[in-house]
């Protein structure tokens, strides 16, 4: 961890499961300080609690400041002496950012706005974002406030000096807050059908874990403005649970389809056709750098660029479909997973 030896990193949002992840990652290293910044004080409790209890040695390093992004000042507070940002503050859950679209607006998009604001009046080195796959090709207002906010990220980039700027896309972080695999748990343990949108549905899966090695990758390799992902894998929604049942001597019979939700696609993508005709193979992950051509469109009436990459369109039904034992096996390796399987299955 050299490359926070001594440094301040201030995780925006930072009492949701990617926060939780990176304390555990980085508590014990030789960085200064982690700041946790959010608008929950009763979240912030817990976690000082549980840090407290689990590193008494390195939980000083952690500084919790309430605020919120959609307020430029509170941002600002928190950003004195700050030398990093991992920008993971978001309303993310599908359904309700439907019903509620301008509240997405409001947090994903000007919220972004105002910690890139506050980073680059404060002189902060590195900014990482945290975006999804539901912002390529968008059909829902999560996805949509996502896509806006990415464009938000490229544009800061492009003026940004000294502040470098860029973005991660992932896809469902398994066993991260609200998402399907403890609901499936609590269904299996109460006797109750395990809910299945749509038994076809096709979603890129990644470990909490993944989620910060990606985030590091970008903060290491990552140049201004541009947009990483990870090479994930995928499943049908059928697989997963099936995965689940079996790990929890589930039935799979008591498999219910309940249809699909406000705004939910049939697969997700992490890069768009679009963006693959420029993106850079990494080994393990994407690249797709930031269009820094000018305003100025006049020239190319009479000059032009044909050549493109021949990779296609990155999506959750062309990327490798896990089966259910390696979805199975990518699930139990999770400690969230193994935790619940010492709990035992009948605990109510």
């Amino acid at each position: 961890m050299s490359l926070f030896k001594n440094k301040t990193l201030l995780i925006t949002g930072g009492t949701g499961s990617f926060g939780n992840a990176v304390l555990n990652r980085f508590l014990k290293t030789d960085i200064r300080e982690i700041r946790i910044f959010s608008r929950d004080e009763k979240k912030q409790d817990d976690m000082r609690h549980e840090f407290q209890a689990k590193m008494p040695d390195a939980a000083e390093k952690i500084s919790f400041y309430i605020g919120d992004v959609r307020d430029l000042q509170s941002v600002k507070n928190a950003m004195h002496g700050v030398d990093y940002i991992f920008h993971a503050a978001a309303l993310k859950q599908v359904p309700s950012c439907e019903f509620f679209p301008i509240e997405a607006v409001k947090t994903n998009v000007f919220g972004t706005e105002n910690v890139l604001t506050a980073a680059i009046e404060a002189g902060v080195k590195n900014v990482v974002c945290l975006s999804t796959d539901k912002a390529a090709y968008p059909v829902n207002a999560m996805g949509t406030s996502k896509a806006m906010m990415e464009k938000v990220i490229v544009a800061k980039a492009r003026t940004s000096e000294n502040t470098k700027i860029c973005c991660t896309r992932y896809g469902n972080v398994m066993c991260s807050r609200g998402s399907v695999i403890p609901l499936w748990i609590d269904q299996i343990r109460n006797g109750n059908p395990i809910t299945v949108t749509d038994p076809s549905m096709t979603r890129f899966i990644m470990s909490l874990d993944e989620a910060v090695d990606l985030v590091l990758f970008a903060f290491e390799h990552g140049e201004a403005g541009d947009i990483l992902v990870q090479k994930a894998p995928a499943c049908t929604i059928k697989t997963q649970a099936e995965a689940v049942c079996e790990l929890f001597n589930g039935k799979k019979e008591n498999i219910k389809i309940i249809g699909i939700r406000h705004g939910e696609k049939m697969y997700e993508t992490l890069l768009t056709n679009e963006e693959c005709a420029n993106a850079i193979d990494m080994g393990n992950f994407y690249r797709v750098p930031c269009d820094k051509r000018g305003l100025n469109y006049d020239k190319y009436f009479n000059k032009g660029d044909i050549k493109r990459n021949p990779l296609t369109e990155f999506n959750s039904n062309n990327t490798s479909l896990l089966t259910v034992e390696q979805t199975k096996k990518k699930i139990a390796s999770l400690e969230y997973i193994q935790q619940e399987l010492k709990k035992g299955i009948n605990q109510i």
